[in-house]
């Protein structure tokens, strides 16, 4: 049964979708649903045409089905459901359900079932569902997350090595020009010198940009954007068909901002060439510049900037433009819809203006063309690289011995991947109790992290049982953004401390609540 809080919740309004041929028991069932609060839209089906149909055009929030009827049945409304979504609840309404048929009910994916003579526990049952639903995606959302991040780190650290080895292969070159321009007398050795170095020089500033990428540093340079777009121009040449006109157009020839010209330069030229291939009859390939004052609600929830005033970059082609498909995939790392293309040119376009401060915006319409939106701040204080380099080093753990509970197996492995990847040692378990056999056997952890949202053997008894265990140092407990700071299975029973991480979470945020957890909680006797 669900507990009291979420009874109380307020729903917004949510789309019911109704199997049923009785119009009567139809007007019972949503007459539970009035009593208890719940605001609602509802479509009635009886048959399976108008299922399949409903389904599509209402995109219902959940569906409320009689197990049989003429020519439909409940069981068929199910797989017709599992096959579209995995995610809508699926609640059966009956008077035939026995023991037998709803335990089979619910093995084939129905979500709960209710007797029509008893139909008092629907709305408990709906607001149920509905919220389970809510933590599925929420936790499907954060194991996605927690792949990209990780595939993500992953690329930076090979840019790291990469850059490393080509640094110093690259040195060379620097010295072999400057000795060959000792031949002032030969002028082809002098020329061939200048080239020599000039090539040398650049690829360093190309290594430099990946350090950047794998530090997420960046050197601070004042960016002037007449400057700016006059190289991207000067790189263009010879690399613009003939077919494709470019129209280039700075509104403010003096505006200056605070960035890393070299990482800016990458950017607007590999958005550029992807412009060009896009237009293979030819078209216009357009560079703009401008000042733009962004307020609040221009901003995503997920983007940590603030309003003000921006330097806006734009690129516009009038190319083949992106399906739907394309554009959700597009930030995808090795994603490519180009024959050879690598899938990394516009991820590290974004990873350059987020490290700016900055945000992207697109916008792509299929065969009319796309445009890239780059917003820089005018005004932004930049992140010294020895002060982010410190920052990364404190994240890394020590060996020190982290007890993992979390029942999800999915969510288990990833985490714990990520925590050992930081240097932790991680023991995994899927519930309380293997926690506990773990402890008996192995001693005491440094840390526990631990899933707030446990059936088997809850939060609550599991931190019970540690104090128990003579546990004194700190938890880290993954709840949910509205769990109350008072709920029982977010407090130890001693008063130990014990620090709360939403979810889904991250990366960095679960670093920083282990990191600073070992900090500031006593150690265990062991």
């Amino acid at each position: 049964m669900p507990d009291k809080s979420s009874q109380q919740r307020a729903l917004p309004r949510i789309r019911v979708l109704q199997v049923e041929d009785s119009p009567l028991d139809a007007e019972l069932v949503l007459t539970e649903l009035q009593a208890d609060g719940i605001d609602y839209e509802v479509r009635l089906v009886d048959d399976e045409p108008a299922f399949v149909e409903t389904l599509r055009a209402f995109k219902p929030d959940i569906v409320l089905s009689d197990l049989s009827m003429p020519g439909f049945s409940g069981q068929r409304a199910l797989e017709l459901l599992r096959g579209h979504s995995a995610d809508i609840p699926f609640i059966y309404v009956s008077a035939t359900l026995g023991e037998e048929a709803a335990i089979a009910a619910l093995r084939e994916g129905a979500t709960d079932y209710i007797l029509k003579q008893n139909p008092a526990r629907l709305a408990s049952a709906v607001r149920r569902a509905l919220h389970e639903a809510d933590e599925h995606r929420a936790r499907a959302h954060a194991e996605a997350e927690l792949i990209r991040i990780q595939r993500f780190e992953s690329l930076a650290m090979l840019a790291g090595g990469l850059s490393h080895d080509l640094r110093n292969l690259l040195q060379p070159l620097l010295l072999a020009g400057d000795s060959l321009q000792d031949y002032q007398d030969d002028p082809r050795l002098a020329r061939l010198g200048a080239l020599v170095r000039d090539c040398g020089r650049r690829g360093l500033e190309m290594v430099q940009s990946m350090l950047s990428f794998a530090r997420g540093a960046r050197r601070a340079e004042q960016v002037k954007v007449q400057a700016l777009v006059d190289a991207l121009s000067l790189l263009l040449q010879g690399s613009v068909p003939r077919a494709v006109t470019l129209d280039i157009e700075v509104s403010d020839p003096q505006l200056t901002f605070e960035g890393n010209h070299t990482e800016l330069q990458q950017c607007l030229l590999n958005l550029c060439l992807n412009a060009i291939q896009a237009m293979p009859q030819g078209g216009v390939l357009r560079v703009a510049t401008s000042k733009a004052k962004l307020e609040q609600g221009f901003f995503l929830d997920h983007e940590d900037v603030q309003p003000g005033d921006y330097v806006r970059l734009t690129v516009t082609d009038t190319g083949v433009g992106m399906t739907e498909d394309v554009r959700k995939r597009l930030f995808e790392p090795f994603f490519t819809t180009k024959e050879g293309g690598t899938g990394l040119g516009l991820l590290s376009c974004r990873r350059i203006v987020y490290s700016h401060g900055g945000v992207m915006r697109l916008d792509s319409i299929v065969n009319e063309g796309s445009c890239f939106d780059l917003y820089i701040p005018l005004a932004r204080p930049l992140a010294e690289p020895s002060n982010v380099a410190e920052s990364d080093a404190n994240l890394h753990g020590n060996a020190e011995h982290v007890l993992l509970v979390v029942e999800e197996a999915g969510q288990l492995t990833l985490l714990s991947d990520t925590l050992d990847a930081w240097g932790y040692e991680v023991h995994g378990s899927q519930s309380g109790t293997a926690a506990l056999q773990w402890i008996e056997a192995c001693g005491l952890p440094d840390l526990v992290v631990m899933d707030a949202d446990m059936s088997l053997f809850t939060s609550e008894r599991t931190l019970a049982a540690l104090s128990q265990y003579g546990y004194r140092s700190g938890v880290v407990v993954l709840c949910r953004a509205d769990d109350p700071p008072d709920s029982a299975k977010l407090r130890m029973p001693d008063g130990n401390r014990m620090r709360r991480l939403n979810k889904p979470v991250s990366t960095r945020s679960l670093l920083h609540a282990v990191r600073d957890a070992l900090r500031d909680a006593p150690r265990n006797t062991r």
